[in-house]
């Protein structure tokens, strides 16, 4: 008699800069495995996942699950995320409004899930306006500004379960409101100019923004979507498979990304993993990279292989916004690429997406290595450098160090990619690809839907 099978959980980590396809890859592995669930398990809603169906229907998802259009996926929002309550509710009635009747009976929140309040957005905005020039490349949603909160003032922070005391969380949002009123003028002088700024700063000078934000987000409450973490557990045994979708990318992680052009939220798996541990469930994992044939970019900090060439070929959902600023693009960086696997420690299944760009491209490159001088008290950056001087490998710390992270920042931002070029053809392009990595592609994507990404055949 055979063993029944374990229940599968997919874990989806992006290796790059972010934008490598997340939503696709959940939307596919979703489809693909008969899973029911997706979990949530990092980052906030400043998430910007593209899925598009079969039948064109298109949505970006920020907060909810991209397996959301598959009926009967659940989403589960854990611990590790920061919920806007907000736009929360705002996004679920746009999928309603895509055909997704259903959608707030298949969406829990983790009581212990921290809460983006509008003074945590209006801080944020505020911060970046006044770094001008020198901004850090934020989403402008309030989830750097909360976690810091979170650890700096834990007695002020509004978690998920606490919506169902209003008047707590109301003597919460005063002092919070209080505190960031006066540490933006301290950072500021006096309110602000400009219509941006003025804008936020108009949040802290009125006491009906509480009142009206604890009304608006009521539905959390009672649609009944706060839910204990248990819940998760019991999704998960039964559902025949999980996906965990991650935010971001591990080039923008808290503690391995280059600061500071960096997010307040682990980007490899070790969330997920710790997910899976806390549920007790014994569960085949498998780890899930993503990366797209060429390097994207969306806001400050180093690309070292940025290029105007790729501009034509590309084909975009994501688009230039007010705090993030533009799309940016470079040829394939192997170097970061190794550096990303190097982070996570490897992954079982490695996925290509934008493939369909080659055929608008006359030829395709990529980085193999950095040809950049380094100072003999930062050799420590570097793991591996090849007889010529190429820098080809970047060193992982096993220490957390946000300095060490800068000076990384710095330099990157000075190196010169060695470029190696390939027709743009892509079994030629995936062979190179696999020679630089030192590991097979697994799966590949020539298209925007689940359709257009399939295993690669050997």
């Amino acid at each position: 008699m055979k063993e029944p099978r374990r229940p599968r959980a997919s874990i989806v980590i992006d290796l790059g800069f972010g934008d490598a396809g997340k939503g696709l890859l959940t939307d596919f592995l979703v489809r693909r495995t008969g899973a029911t669930v997706v979990v949530r398990y990092n980052g906030g809603a400043q998430a910007g996942h593209n899925v598009v169906t079969s039948d064109g229907r298109h949505h970006t998802f920020a907060q909810f699950g991209a397996g959301t259009f598959v009926p009967g996926v659940r989403t589960f929002l854990s611990h590790h995320v920061l919920v806007h309550p907000t736009a929360l509710l705002l996004e679920g009635r746009a999928l309603q409004g895509k055909g997704v009747e259903d959608v707030f009976s298949r969406l829990r929140v983790s009581e212990r899930a921290r809460v983006i309040t509008p003074f945590h957005q209006a801080a944020n905005r505020l911060r970046e306006l006044a770094r001008g020039g020198a901004r850090h490349g934020s989403c402008g949603v309030g989830v750097g500004e909360t976690v810091q909160d979170a650890l700096e003032h834990p007695e002020e922070t509004v978690l998920a379960g606490e919506l169902r005391e209003p008047a707590r969380v109301k003597r919460k949002l005063q002092r919070l409101r209080e505190r960031k009123h006066e540490e933006l003028r301290a950072l500021w002088g006096t309110a602000p100019g400009g219509p941006e700024a003025a804008r936020e700063w108009a949040l802290f000078e009125h006491g009906a923004v509480m009142e009206a934000w604890l009304e608006q987000s009521a539905p959390l409450v009672t649609l009944g979507l706060v839910a204990p973490d248990s819940t998760l557990r019991t999704w998960m045994a039964n559902s025949p498979a999980t996906v965990f979708e991650g935010a971001q990318g591990v080039l923008l992680d808290e503690w391995h990304g280059f600061h500071p052009f960096t997010t307040w939220s682990c980007c490899t798996a070790g969330n997920a993993l710790a997910l899976i541990a806390e549920s007790g469930l014994d569960v085949d994992v498998e780890r899930v990279g993503v990366l797209r044939s060429h390097s994207v970019r969306h806001g400050a900090g180093p690309l070292p292989t940025e290029t105007a060439e790729l501009r034509p070929g590309v084909s975009e959902h994501n688009v230039p916004n007010a705090w993030q600023g533009g799309v940016r693009y470079g040829w394939f960086d192997a170097v970061l690429a190794r550096y990303a696997l190097d982070v996570v420690g490897g992954v079982d299944a490695l996925a290509i997406t934008h493939l369909d760009s080659l055929k608008r491209l006359r030829t395709w490159k990529v980085c193999a290595g950095y040809e950049h001088e380094l100072p003999p008290e930062d050799a420590g950056l570097l793991a591996r450098r090849t007889e010529a001087g190429l820098v080809t490998r970047l060193a992982v710390s096993p220490e957390r160090s946000l300095e060490r992270q800068a000076r990384l920042a710095r330099w990157l931002a000075h190196a010169a990619p060695r470029l190696e070029e390939s027709a743009p053809e892509e079994d030629a392009v995936l062979a190179h690809l696999e020679r630089l990595l030192g590991r097979s592609v697994d799966l590949v994507s020539r298209g925007p839907r689940a359709a257009d990404l399939s295993l690669r055949s050997r």
